[in-house]
């Protein structure tokens, strides 16, 4: 393992003399790392007992009892090469040395504890208590820098998109007698037309709708000479253009009293038009519409279908009466655009009346336009209630609780969300909510079941990563974003110049924990007391929950005993 000054083997080396020295002699203690340091839950504790020669009597073993804190560790063993037992045999003459290790978990007293030992000396099965070992600090305890970890998740939620114009027609409709392409007065007078006249007046004043061409289609029905319909249709959308501009000049709608504004075309028999009238008439009875219909699809040949209907007018009446006069018509069609709700009466209209929106105006205005994150939350949690089946609805109100600390919420809405579809913004906004509650477990399992990857999916199981120990991992999956979590990752893989640029290009480089973790950077890479004490004194000033965290850290432990330190953190 590599950390810096802490990563390099650290001799802690107390020397022991054992009164009536007869069986043992003096022993000294290396512990590797010193201070201890805590990683991935655990604390590694590798300690070497030196035995010098003629140390240690053949027949001689020593039981060793080391303690982190409170916490008693597995009993060490040494003996003399003729001892029975299963402890590391030392040979007399030359003596030698036992290297112990162990991995011990994490608990909160091992933070400012000490790593000590006691021994009892045996010769054979006696116990010799006046040469018992006595307690011997072997290492200060304990560096749990990892656990500076920023542990919130990123949220991953939902965006929608909304058009925000559309492309609209108004129409009305001017019908012909047979064969004929005048206008009658009385179809200018008609409901449909009026109509059309009076919503063009009410386009004028209203800002959100621009009126961009008025087309002018000619039909004729079906039941006359192929070529002499075509000409109809044509003269027809003419003659409808020209009432419907003196109808415009009536009405002192100027702008569309020329020519310019129309468009019309000839578009002939309307065999579409036959099917829809035909289906839409009550006196015809279905035997009657379904021959005709067959009659029409008999042939692909148009004159051979003109003759038939021709014919069918002639034995069917009521084709002539129901259905041929609705499509000897002109239809007249405004073509305009209608702007939708503006930025500000999206916002206005989320705010009161939510439920009057879609839910992909609600989303769009939370995600896009609102910026407040109690703003937000309001128009999410009505999407979720006004549509509850919505998954990014639930998503997005569950993600915004989280990040307002109403955890017991978030979870409520983004396991809806997740029992309406399974879906992996969901689960890695679940898994946030486990870290929250300090199941890591579940946190990691739900992240390990995210398909959609993504740098938040990543940045969340760097947090992970720390946490387990894997730094270069963690650094990795923080991703090219600068953040105090790579910045940590660093510093604890080793890499102090890596972390200091880091932390310099994140958000926290002026937090409290960003001076924390250059006091931290300052005292590895022995740049000295007054850089240590100026970034805590800044952090403090943030946070005066680091005076006391601190005062008992051993990442400062070489400036305990410094005047201008203790003033700082006492």
């Amino acid at each position: 393992m590599k950390f810096n000054f802490y990563r390099v083997m650290f001799l802690g080396v107390a020397a022991l003399a054992v009164s009536s020295c007869d069986q043992l002699k003096e022993l000294s203690y290396s512990t590797t790392p010193n201070p201890l340091e805590m990683h991935g839950d655990s604390v590694a504790i590798s300690v070497t007992v030196n035995i010098p020669p003629k140390g240690i009597k053949k027949k001689v073993s020593v039981e060793i009892t080391p303690a982190l804190g409170d916490t008693k560790l597995t009993t060490w063993k040494i003996q003399g090469e003729k001892a029975t037992g299963n402890g590391q045999s030392i040979t007399f003459k030359p003596g030698g040395t036992a290297t112990f290790t162990e991995t011990v978990a994490y608990n909160a007293s091992m933070e400012a504890a000490d790593l000590t030992l006691t021994g009892k000396v045996f010769k054979g099965t006696k116990e010799k208590s006046k040469e018992a070992l006595p307690v011997t600090k072997l290492a200060d305890a304990t560096i749990i820098t990892p656990m500076l970890v920023q542990p919130t998740f990123k949220m991953l939620t939902e965006t929608a998109t909304i058009p925000r114009s559309f492309e609209k027609t108004a129409t009305a409709e001017v019908n012909y007698l047979k064969g004929k392409s005048d206008v009658r007065a009385a179809e200018m007078k008609d409901k449909d037309v009026t109509d059309l006249v009076a919503w063009i007046q009410s386009a004028q004043l209203n800002p959100k709708i621009k009126i961009n061409g008025i087309d002018i289609k000619g039909y004729a029905s079906p039941d006359g000479e192929e070529t002499f319909n075509n000409n109809l249709s044509g003269t027809r959308s003419k003659a409808a253009r020209k009432a419907f501009m003196d109808l415009m000049k009536k009405n002192n709608l100027m702008m569309y009293s020329d020519s310019s504004s129309y468009v019309t075309a000839g578009l002939g028999e309307d065999f579409e038009g036959f099917k829809v009238e035909l289906e839409r008439s009550a006196a015809i009875p279905q035997a009657d519409k379904d021959l005709f219909l067959r009659v029409l699809t008999m042939s692909n040949d148009p004159k051979q279908r003109e003759k038939d209907l021709v014919a069918l007018g002639k034995g069917f009446t009521q084709l002539e009466k129901e259905v041929f006069p609705k499509i000897r018509r002109a239809v007249i069609v405004v073509n305009y655009t209608e702007q939708g709700l503006s930025d500000e009466e999206l916002r206005a209209k989320a705010s009161t009346s939510p439920s009057e929106m879609t839910a992909d105006e609600l989303i769009f205005t939370a995600s896009t336009l609102v910026k407040d994150l109690n703003e937000q939350g309001k128009i999410y949690d009505a999407a979720a209630l006004a549509y509850p089946t919505d998954v990014r609805a639930l998503n997005n109100a569950g993600a915004v609780a989280y990040m307002q600390g109403n955890v017991s919420k978030a979870k409520m809405n983004l396991e809806k969300a997740l029992n309406v579809k399974d879906n992996s913004k969901s689960k890695n906004n679940l898994a946030g909510v486990a870290m929250s509650q300090g199941d890591r477990a579940t946190a990691k399992k739900m992240l390990s079941q995210v398909k959609d990857k993504s740098a938040e999916t990543s940045y969340n199981n760097a947090i992970i990563s720390i946490l387990e120990g894997k730094y270069s991992t963690a650094i990795s999956s923080c991703g090219s974003e600068a953040s105090f979590n790579k910045a940590l990752a660093s510093v604890l893989n080793g890499n102090l110049d890596e972390a200091s640029k880091t932390l310099a290009a994140s958000k926290d480089k002026e937090s409290a924990d960003g001076y924390y973790l250059k006091a931290i950077i300052a005292a590895r890479s022995n740049a000295g007391v007054d850089a240590v004490v100026s970034n805590l004194k800044s952090a403090i000033s943030k946070d005066k929950k680091y005076k006391e965290k601190a005062s008992k850290d051993r990442e400062f432990i070489k400036f305990m005993n410094d005047g201008s330190f203790t003033a700082a953190v006492n």
